[in-house]
């Protein structure tokens, strides 16, 4: 990018996007065999219970087919 021709208070902070750090971060821990079983059964029981959810929410949201359609006495009209 383009210097800054004016002064800046904080020129650090002006000049912070083009800072590259030569220290490398440490290498990530590996999740021990409890952290990886607790993380596989809390995503089963999550999708278990959407699942669930959708079994129990399914014959709501179904209309009924098999029954016929009824009138009432106030349609036909005496």
């Amino acid at each position: 990018m383009f210097g800054r021709r004016e002064p800046v208070p904080f020129a650090f902070l002006a000049e912070a996007d083009r800072f590259r750090s030569n220290v490398t971060p440490p290498p990530r821990r590996r999740a021990s065999f409890g952290e990886m079983a607790g993380r596989w059964l809390l995503g089963l029981t999550i999708v278990a219970g959407l699942i669930g959810a959708l079994v129990l929410g399914m014959p709501a949201l179904s209309t009924p087919s098999d029954t016929p359609a009824q009138q009432s006495q106030a349609s036909q009209g005496h």
